[in-house]
């Protein structure tokens, strides 16, 4: 049974938005009641990849509001809320019941409600005499947004710079540490299924692995808990294993360029929640759906961008090639555009083209869409030079650095502001040594370009910590590495040593690498000092022994903190067909961040440490 999210998180909603009544088999509950929906601005974008319009009117909704704007009493009708548990939010319901906006209140929290904020509800709603309103409240576990089947964000922000702000007190970290747990939780809470968790030592994956450890343990001492219902012999039988990793662990990915479909058009045209806009053809705005319901995306995502467009280019001419086909059966002979509408002719005939009229009109939308977003594409990579970027940070990364008059080229050359930064930051992270000339040329190559160079500045001085670290004697570095750990959150190793081996000749990145090993499960030098959590067995000291744990696991969920990105998930996917029998990877990761939104958190960081020039700091490309 392969764990699908997305179908397991729609399910869940459409039951919730069904009042919460069990569904039958058409997915629909016996009887139809009309309702409201009311939702804030996070479970909005839950609902949105998931659930459309069209969807919501399947299911009786008829209106939907964001709960912070002012509504008019709608009678009658009962009221949907799927809102985060917050004070804000608990506040706004029980004013919202005090003037019976609707006739009863199906309350829906995104995660578990603390219980001072349901005692909060309780009180509100019985001083202003409306508790008799308030049918029923569900605890939901749904904090986290599915983009793919197998792709999900807790849409957490700037989670990497809380996790590696110097200034950062104990509280901040374990506060972050339980919202990252939490988010996990629901996921697994969603699936119905305890994983094992395997992480490396220290740093923010080992933080998140013991107390989502806890909480699940917690969780599964209760009589009724959520893992019974799925728990059944056959799936307990083979659990999935967790992966956790720190985005400290291979820190280029969240950099370098990319020159794949689906990793180019998120960095570069701006994919959020499965939408873009961009320039049409007859001018004006277009904006775009690309979620599995796209064949195209689906198919040739992970492809290269030229091939891309000769893949365009092959749908293209079988369009025209079955619109001929369809057009000479019913003696039509003009060819090219089929609107359908002049079909005489060869009545037999004429059935067959009919019912293949709706068929040959998506798929013309579909290559239309394509052409348009690729056309667009195509402009930026002239423009920026994409191309070559791509290829000389993955050259840059294959041979551990690059000839100093080819990188000053690049920096001097075409790009944004942010390109350049992304690509001496890269550099940096690729030279097994810093060397002191060519660094101050790239700051004054960067000057020139008026780079805020504040993101450079501080990868440079976590690479020469780690360099001091590899030098110091092993009386002096212990203090060291307290000073590193409590600067950044874990040993700035992790930072430099998935970079060496990076890339081999099929471009399997370190996260894929160590993923396959952990689920294969054999003794493998790079992860037998990865630890295990299992959350079903007696607890012993923390990363017990593996001998229970029999792989190789068919099944395995990766979890990225402090942001991924589509490269990642592109790779993880790849490697999982690749198996045989075929291999099953769930990717999340706290947020999903372009290169320049990571380089932003880059950039925070170092002025935060008081590093770096201090040019405006760059505009926004897109």
């Amino acid at each position: 049974m392969a764990l699908n999210l997305r179908q397991k998180q729609t399910e869940c909603i459409i039951r919730m938005l069904n009042l919460n009544q069990p569904l039958n088999a058409t997915g629909n509950t016996n009887e139809e009641v009309y309702k409201i929906l009311i939702y804030d601005k996070f479970c909005q974008n839950i609902l949105s990849p998931l659930i459309h319009v069209k969807d919501l009117r399947k299911h009786g909704v008829t209106l939907y509001f964001l709960i912070d704007k002012d509504r008019k009493p709608v009678h009658d009708v009962p009221a949907v809320y799927f809102v985060q548990p917050s004070q804000v939010n608990v506040q706004r319901i029980v004013a919202d019941a005090s003037q019976s906006l609707y006739d009863s209140f199906h309350l829906n929290f995104s995660s578990s409600i603390p219980r001072p904020l349901l005692e909060d509800l309780a009180s509100g709603t019985l001083n202003s005499e409306s508790i008799d309103k308030i049918s029923k409240v569900h605890d939901q576990y749904l904090e986290f947004v599915t983009l793919e089947n197998n792709l999900f964000s807790l849409a957490q922000k700037s989670c990497y710079v809380q996790l590696n702000d110097p200034s950062a007190g104990d509280r901040e970290i374990e506060e972050i540490v339980e919202k990252v747990a939490s988010g996990l939780f629901s996921v697994l809470a969603t699936l119905a299924v305890v994983p094992v968790i395997r992480c490396p030592r220290g740093g923010p994956a080992e933080m998140v692995a013991s107390v989502l450890d806890q909480k699940l343990r917690d969780h599964l001492l209760s009589k009724n808990n959520l893992f019974t219902e799925g728990g059944g012999f056959a799936s307990s039988f083979q659990r999935p294993v967790l992966c956790l990793f720190d985005r400290n662990f291979e820190l280029s990915v969240g950099i370098q360029h990319d020159f794949r479909y689906r990793p180019l058009v998120h960095d570069v045209l701006g994919l959020r929640l499965n939408r873009l806009s961009v320039q049409g053809e007859k001018g004006g705005m277009r904006s775009y759906e690309l979620d599995s319901s796209d064949p195209f995306w689906v198919a040739n995502g992970s492809l290269e961008f030229p091939e891309v467009a000769v893949e365009i280019e092959t749908q293209l001419n079988k369009y025209k090639k079955d619109v001929d086909e369809v057009n000479r059966r019913t003696g039509e002979t003009d060819g090219a555009e089929f609107d359908g509408t002049d079909l005489i002719g060869n009545t037999k005939h004429l059935m067959n083209a009919v019912n293949s009229l709706p068929e040959l009109t998506e798929r013309k939308q579909v290559i239309d869409k394509h052409t348009n977003i690729a056309t667009v594409l195509l402009g930026e990579i002239k423009e920026r030079s994409l191309d070559s970027y791509a290829k000389k940070e993955n050259d840059m990364m294959v041979r551990g650095g690059i000839d100093r008059n080819e990188l000053l080229g690049v920096l001097r050359g075409k790009g944004t502001k942010i390109d350049k930064l992304r690509f001496a930051i890269i550099y940096l992270i690729c030279s097994e040594s810093i060397n002191q000339s060519e660094v101050e040329a790239i700051e004054t190559a960067l000057r020139e370009s008026e780079v805020d160079n504040c993101a450079f500045q501080y990868v440079k001085k976590m690479k020469s910590l780690n360099v001091s670290l590899a030098s110091a004697n092993s009386a002096s570095r212990s203090n060291i590495v307290d000073w590193a750990e409590k600067l950044y959150g874990q040993s700035i190793s992790a930072v430099t040593a998935g970079v060496k081996n990076l890339l081999s000749s099929d471009r399997q990145l370190a996260l894929t690498r160590t993923v396959e090993a952990l689920m294969e499960g054999k003794p493998n030098p790079e992860v037998d000092s990865y630890l295990v959590f299992d959350p079903r067995a007696p607890k012993s000291g923390s990363g017990t022994s593996s001998s229970h744990l029999k792989g190789p696991f068919k099944e395995a969920i990766v979890f990225m903190i402090g942001g991924g990105n589509y490269m990642e998930y592109g790779s993880l996917q790849e490697f999982a067909q690749r198996q045989q029998p075929v291999k099953h990877v769930i990717y999340g990761t706290t947020e999903i961040l372009t290169g320049m939104e990571f380089v932003e958190q880059l950039t925070v960081l170092g002025q935060k440490m008081g590093l770096g020039s201090s040019v405006a700091p760059p505009a926004p490309t897109h």
